[in-house]
């Protein structure tokens, strides 16, 4: 540098220079104009931001249309007295919603030291977590993740479903966003819901969702009883529902697990002995456990199947819900369902149903029945599908049927062995084995309609909402539609009794020349009053009483007494058109078949005094806030009169004392029971649908293929130990059946439904026929019977005796008086024609005419003694024009006794060993009907 003289004045002359001090202002202006734009890039930058951000916060929900609080929990069923039965849980609904002061404090502690420990002193979002996040950010260059508040995560997991985008930019929008909504909600929430709503909120694996149901998973207790060390492992899921499992990754869990117990202790939440005493707890252990026990796939009940249907069609027809609206409100909308079910009768019943004891022996009329699918892909992409003929053809086998499971397993091996090869891919393999036969039974409480107890099947369930026998299942109802179909109507609107006189003798359907069979055979009882025709389930009986009724009016009152499948008019596919109108009605014989429990709501309109009620199985639903959702009360209608319900009960009890039914009476308790058998061809099917003064039950028993069965007795056996424990069980006292004050009694003869005459019904021929019975008032009968004649015979000729014959060989006799179209069980008994005189003793006909009645006339007055029906004598003589048999007074006691009859070697009407009235004895019964 050059400080000389000449030096520094070149110096001063170049500052002073116009040149320099134009390059100085030009420095200075450029400089000046870079400080403005800076300043002004950094202004316009700071605003371009705020609007952005304020884009961002706009374009998020509306804080005030958001909600945040939990949904999808479980919906949990009672039974009537309150008991927790069961709990529906859908995809994400397994949540049991707990108030903030039912979670122990230190679960809520354990949460917060590791996912927010300033939770109580920030605004929603936490600044300092905010520039640590940040930090870490720069370094991993993942700005969407670190430094979420509880708040946040609530709002995450709330608003924004969990989710995360891909790229940077949506995760950086949907963080603001999540920022901005947070520190709205603060202003809204206090700390203590927004607490609550997340740990009700968070997925703690293995389908949990909240601290409640997790608690009840992980460690079988309430979320209340929760040590430290509990609260420490579920805590640790939080981050990771399927990583921090701790029932699958144990391990993982327990790594976090030790941090949020080391945060404990470093924020005071937790004295240096509680850490160590919880850092020390083999917790891990108890989970598996209880793991172990819990992981028993079960299933939904029969009863609960059954309830879910009704749950979802009531919700479509009175809330105007959509079928899916429906579904997603049962099984997520964590509803309260109070339903009918008694747990004690429903405890008997499956008590019952678990016992093979009850059922045919397997082997024998009992089996396992194979269903079998298995489908492949071969090496070079060939699909095959197999089926279960399939597996029977490759051993030959002609049936699906196995006496054991294992011998169904062991064939399903073999044929895979055979069929499956190393390369093969297995795509799908399906075997089902369902024990046959079935059976579904109904209890009904009459008086309210509630179902209180049902069997869908026996046998294990393999799933939910699978076939219901008792529900949704039809099958035919053979001779328990008897009742309902022909002797209700006949009885409340028809003009008929109980005492009605019907002919049981050979009989064909009109315009068909097929004959209508009784389960007896080829016997026919004859004149036979609808008593006993109900009692003996009587086929011809029956028949002729719809004919007199008409199949319409049958058919009208089943459709009052809540029967859906029957069918007034169809078309076949062929063109021809079928209906269930008609006389094959009477005997159960019908197109589609009944349900159970349609069948056993009907009866149980018989025992509630003729009013029908609507079988229900829950009485009122709440929703999660437990606000009434839907009051359930059954509809009521009376559809028979009060009196009809009384002669109809009467006559069923006659079934169980003496008739098919005896079977179902209590063997060790005495009830009043009334109710009716009913069978079908070849007992496929077999019922019995009866009741008590208390509940009404029906079962039924059959093979799901409608095989034939042999042994047709077991389901009166079940029915009746299930309803003797209930009774029991339950301290029932035996009370009658209510008697209406419209029920009237007279004396009446069972051979004409009239009035019975002293001297005449008393001491007929076949036996007394004398008996008192029960009316409606204003039907019993006003005028004496006119079928039974005394008249005079021969007893050497076996004729009528004329006045050749000698005192000594004349007796009188009340006989019959009776249109005989056929032989039945009269004929024996029936008034002689009259030229049928006595011809050994010169007979002549003289003055016979005024002996015998005219017909359509009135009986003549005979003054003759009546005979001695009670003699007990050996009987040494021959019967009357008989060769073989014992007279009419033989052996033992009873008009007509253990002997022969009065026409030679046919046996005789009532050869039981009583002295007058109806018998007592057990037939098997086997009813005839139209469609299976």
């Amino acid at each position: 540098m050059d400080f000389s003289k000449k030096g520094t004045a070149r110096k001063q002359q170049y500052i002073r220079s116009a040149s320099r001090k134009i390059a100085t202002k030009a420095s200075v202006t450029v400089f000046r104009l870079f400080m403005v734009g800076l300043v002004s890039l950094i202004i316009i930058g700071s605003y371009l931001g705020f609007g952005v951000l304020k884009g961002l916060a706009d374009s998020a929900p509306n804080i005030d249309q958001i909600e945040v609080k939990p949904s999808g929990f479980t919906t949990n069923i009672y039974d009537k007295d309150g008991n927790l039965i069961d709990t529906l849980i859908g995809a994400e609904s397994n949540r049991v919603y707990v108030e903030i002061s039912e979670i122990p404090k230190v679960l809520q502690d354990c949460v917060i030291s590791i996912e927010d420990e300033r939770f109580y002193e920030h605004n929603g979002i936490d600044v300092q977590g905010i520039f640590r996040a940040f930090f870490v950010a720069l370094k991993s260059g993942d700005f969407g993740q670190g430094a979420s508040t509880i708040t946040q995560q609530l709002i995450k997991n709330q608003v924004f479903e969990g989710g995360a985008e891909d790229n940077f930019t949506d995760r950086f929008i949907r963080k603001v966003q999540e920022q901005y909504l947070a520190i709205q909600l603060e202003q809204k929430m206090s700390k203590k819901q927004i607490l609550e709503y997340y740990l009700n909120t968070i997925n703690f694996g293995a389908g949990t969702y909240g601290v409640q149901t997790a608690s009840k998973r992980y460690f079988n207790k309430d979320v209340g009883e929760l040590t430290l060390s509990e609260a420490a492992v579920l805590a640790a899921i939080a981050q990771s529902p399927t990583n921090m499992n701790p029932i699958n990754h144990p391990d993982n869990n327990a790594q976090r697990r030790a941090q949020i117990l080391e945060s404990m202790k470093r924020l005071n939440l937790c004295t240096e002995e509680e850490y160590a005493q919880a850092l020390s707890d083999d917790v891990y252990s108890r989970i598996q456990v209880v793991n172990d026990e819990q992981d028993v796939t079960s299933y939904n009940t029969y009863f609960v199947d059954e309830l879910i249907e009704q749950v979802i069609a009531d919700l479509q027809e009175e809330k105007g819900y959509t079928y899916t609206q429906a579904s997603k409100a049962l099984y997520s909308g964590g509803l309260n369902i109070y339903t009918t079910l008694d747990s004690k009768i429903q405890s008997v019943l499956d008590d019952v149903y678990t016992n093979e004891d009850y059922f045919p022996k397997i082997g024998t009329d009992s089996y396992w029945e194979l269903t079998y699918a298995l489908s492949i892909e071969k090496k070079n992409g060939k699909q095959i599908h197999y089926h279960t003929n399939d597996l029977l053809d490759f051993k030959h086998l002609t049936t699906a049927y196995f006496s054991s499971k294992e011998a169904a397993e062991e064939l399903i091996e073999q044929f895979k062995a055979a069929k499956v090869e190393t390369d093969d891919i297995i795509l799908a393999e399906n075997n089902s084995l369902i024990i046959q036969p079935q059976s579904s039974m109904v209890i009904m409480d009459q008086h309210t309609g509630y179902v209180v107890g049902l069997i869908g099947g026996r046998g294990e369930k393999t799933g939910n909402r699978t076939l219901n026998r008792a529900t949704n299942t039809t099958r035919q109802p053979g001779s328990t539609f008897k009742i309902l179909s022909t002797y209700l109507p006949a009885l409340d609107s028809a003009g008929m009794t109980l005492a009605t006189v019907v002919d049981d003798a050979p009989y064909k359907y009109p315009g068909s020349d097929k004959y209508v069979s009784n389960w007896s055979g080829d016997n026919y009882e004859g004149l036979t009053t609808l008593r006993r025709a109900i009692m003996r389930s009587m086929n011809v009986v029956t028949v002729k009483t719809l004919e007199k009724v008409t199949p319409k009016v049958g058919f009208d009152y089943l459709q009052k007494l809540g029967f859906t499948t029957l069918v007034e008019s169809g078309v076949s596919e062929s063109g021809k058109t079928y209906s269930d109108i008609n006389l094959p009605l009477a005997l159960g014989g019908i197109t589609k078949g009944v349900s159970n429990l349609e069948l056993t709501a009907a009866y149980a309109a018989i025992a509630n005094g003729g009013v029908y009620s609507k079988p229900i199985f829950y009485t009122k639903i709440l929703d999660n806030n437990n606000k009434v959702l839907l009051n359930k009360k059954t509809s009521v209608r009376q559809v028979m009169m009060e009196s009809t319900a009384f002669l109809l009960t009467n006559a069923m009890e006659d079934v169980v004392k003496k008739g098919t039914g005896t079977l179902v009476g209590f063997k060790n308790l005495k009830m009043p029971v009334a109710g009716k058998t009913g069978t079908t061809t070849d007992d496929k099917d077999l019922w019995f649908s009866g009741y008590t003064p208390y509940y009404t039950a029906t079962i039924w028993s059959g093979y799901d293929n409608n095989k034939a069965q042999t042994n047709t007795s077991y389901q009166k056996i079940i029915w009746r130990d299930v309803m003797e424990r209930i009774h029991k069980e339950n301290g029932l006292e035996a009370v009658p059946f209510n008697k209406p004050d419209s029920i009237v009694e007279r004396t009446i003869c069972t051979k004409s439904g009239k009035l019975a005459v002293e001297g005449r019904c008393d001491v007929y021929e076949g036996g007394s026929t004398v008996k008192t019975e029960y009316f409606a008032k204003n039907t019993e009968p006003t005028d004496k019977c006119d079928i039974h004649v005394a008249v005079k015979i021969c007893t050497t000729s076996g004729k009528i005796a004329t006045e050749f014959c000698p005192p000594s060989t004349v007796v009188e006799k009340v006989l019959l008086f009776k249109e005989e179209t056929a032989k039945t069980q009269d004929t024996p008994f029936l008034l002689p024609s009259n030229d049928d005189t006595c011809k050994v003793h010169n007979a002549r006909n003289s003055g016979l005419q005024n002996l015998l009645p005219t017909p359509g006339g009135t009986t003549p007055s005979v003054t003759t003694t009546p005979p001695n029906t009670n003699n007990s004598g050996n009987g040494n003589s021959n019967g009357n024009n008989g060769s073989n048999g014992n007279g009419n007074n033989g052996n033992g006691n009873g008009n007509n006794g253990n002997g022969n009859g009065n026409n030679g070697n046919g046996n005789g009407n009532n050869n039981s060993n009583n002295t007058g009235g109806e018998e007592d004895y057990y037939d098997p019964e086997f009813d005839y009907d139209y469609g299976d």
